[in-house]
């Protein structure tokens, strides 16, 4: 009896329930070792026997496991597939590809996409050709802007001027002004950013060099950052800071102004004499609080041609913003450096307001509001920080909210 060789070899025949779409059902008994593109060909031969004669028949037909709902891969045999025994396969036909657009279709979508896109120069012009022309002039929102910045400027220094009129006319004014002069000092040696100091120091750079270079430049990390990569050779850059010490002035003009107030015969004289003296010590007080440029803002204007000076002038009336220094030096250049130092007028409604509000009122009596004031001017980046502060916080916020009432009306 003659048995052929593939049969005494071949695996445990699977028998494989297979259905279609149309509603067509069988068996087929397949080894486990079928690959799954034999497989769908025997089945299209079953329920298409002319459907073979086509070569892509095969390949747009695919076979899914009913369980799974897995597609079956056609290089694949059907035990690598994990068909078992009595499962059902589904032969589907591939849904066929969209056909290419067609040249009408093509054009009309082309068309539509035109007509959604914006109009160019010559078609806005061409619409507007009839509107009478206007003259709109698109610098208004900076300058006022700018305005503000002035007005805020003339209204520091108008009320540093009142505080400190009121701190010297205080029975306890040595005392304020040692106080205020505490203060200064404190602010000037203690007061870094705690983040930024432990950014630099996680780089690798000593806490008193990254110290130095944040109070150099203005808080910043990158500048600060900068700053430390240039002066790494620097023999002085471990230098302390240059800044002289206010307290012996203080002390001493303390000192000369009570002894001049115990020696006078008369005690109005000696009193003048006090608030001259206290006067005198504030004005140190607001020389030591002296503008310090961005340094690469310095140097990126000056390569611009301009000198140094006028450089220096534009970013301390732009408050150290370099575009607007740059349009300040191309432009009119005002307002003028000189005018950062005049005070707002103090009969107008907004001075008279501001000094009525009793929040600034009890703000004008600390001390520390009046150092505030100084810092702020001279230093604009800071009046983050002391609007922050829980004391100078609320007097800023009511002189910021008068402004703007004013402003508006």
């Amino acid at each position: 009896m003659f048995v052929q060789e593939e049969k005494i070899f071949a695996g445990k025949a699977l028998r494989l329930h297979i259905c279609t779409a149309e509603g067509a059902e069988w068996l087929e008994e397949v080894p486990g070792d079928t690959p799954v593109e034999r497989l769908k060909e025997r089945c299209l031969k079953h329920c298409a026997p002319g459907s073979l004669e086509d070569p892509k028949s095969v390949t747009h037909h695919k076979l899914i496991h009913a369980t799974s709902e897995k597609v079956l891969t056609d290089t694949k045999t059907v035990s690598e597939e994990n068909v078992q025994d009595k499962d059902v396969l589904l032969l589907i036909k591939k849904r066929a590809p969209p056909p290419p657009p067609k040249m009408a279709e093509v054009s009309a979508d082309e068309k539509r996409k035109q007509e959604q896109k914006a109009p160019d120069k010559d078609a806005v012009l061409k619409a507007t050709a009839s509107l009478p022309a206007r003259n709109v002039d698109r610098t208004v929102a900076h300058h006022n802007m700018r305005d503000f910045q002035t007005e805020l400027r003339k209204i520091l220094v108008s009320l540093i001027e009142v505080a400190q009129k009121l701190l010297a006319l205080n029975p306890d004014a040595v005392e304020l002004f040692k106080k205020a002069n505490a203060m200064l000092d404190e602010d000037e040696d203690d007061r870094v950013d705690e983040i930024a100091l432990r950014q630099l120091m996680e780089m690798g750079f000593p806490e008193s060099r990254a110290i130095k270079a944040l109070r150099l430049n203005h808080m910043s990390v990158t500048q600060a950052m900068e700053w430390l990569i240039e002066h790494a050779d620097d023999p002085t850059v471990d230098a302390p800071l240059p800044g002289q010490s206010l307290t012996e002035a203080v002390v001493e003009a303390a000192g000369s102004s009570s002894a001049q107030a115990t020696g006078g015969s008369s005690l109005e004289a000696s009193g003048e004499e006090v608030k001259d003296e206290l006067t005198e010590i504030f004005k140190k007080i607001r020389r030591k609080r002296e503008f310090r440029p961005d340094p690469r803002a310095v140097l990126a204007l000056m390569e611009m041609g301009f000198d140094e000076k006028e450089v220096i002038d534009a970013l301390r009336v732009n408050n150290n913003q370099q575009n607007a220094a740059c349009e300040w030096l191309l432009g009119d250049r005002k307002p003028s450096p000189e005018d950062l130092d005049k005070g707002i007028d103090t009969s107008s409604p907004l001075f008279q307001a501001i000094l009525e509000n009793p929040v600034v009122q009890l703000g004008l009596t600390n001390p520390k509001t009046l150092l505030a004031f100084e810092d702020m001017l001279e230093n604009p980046l800071n009046s983050t920080q002391w609007m922050n502060d829980p004391e100078t916080g609320p007097v800023m916020l009511q002189i910021s909210r008068i402004f703007q009432t004013l402003n508006r009306t």
